[in-house]
């Protein structure tokens, strides 16, 4: 039997402090208790990345991770990243190179290409590879995936 435990966290910016089952998983929690669809729920293993998320600075599969674990983090999910009717770089980038096809991956793949992105570093076809490593794509064969993060990362993009 699980009990109600209180917590605080910061999703997308606002503030969130309210009771939590202490076994729903965080995956659960932000799509039932926060209404954050985008956050998808797929294997439940943490195999696929579709349930990625940015936790404190760092891509984490909310699948693996409590509810109450979470308590005092800083969150972004999907729809975190930049609003006002305005895609990222990145998004812009998967539309332009239609690296979009089911949608189930996509959430967790744009994160970690915000989060590779955000890195500065150089990016070469290999490196992307292995920074994605935890995110199965079964559309699109990874190849416009990772021509959208190339391309968003180049200066002037």
């Amino acid at each position: 039997m699980s009990e109600q435990v209180n917590i605080s966290m910061t999703v997308n910016g606002k503030a969130f402090s309210g009771a939590a089952s202490s076994t729903i998983r965080l995956a659960d929690f932000l799509r039932e208790n926060l209404h954050l669809t985008g956050t998808k729920i797929v294997c439940s293993e943490g195999e696929c990345g579709a349930c990625s998320i940015i936790m404190d600075g760092k891509v984490v599969d909310s699948c693996l991770i409590l509810a109450v674990e979470a308590d005092g983090s800083s969150i972004t999910t999907i729809e975190g990243l930049p609003g006002n009717d305005e895609l990222t770089r990145l998004q812009q980038s998967f539309i332009d190179h239609h690296a979009v096809q089911c949608g189930y991956c996509i959430p967790g793949m744009i994160l970690t290409g915000e989060s590779i992105l955000e890195t500065g570093k150089i990016l070469t076809r290999e490196s992307i590879k292995d920074e994605l490593a935890g995110n199965i794509c079964r559309c699109t064969g990874y190849h416009k995936i990772i021509d959208a993060i190339i391309n968003a990362g180049e200066p002037g993009a």
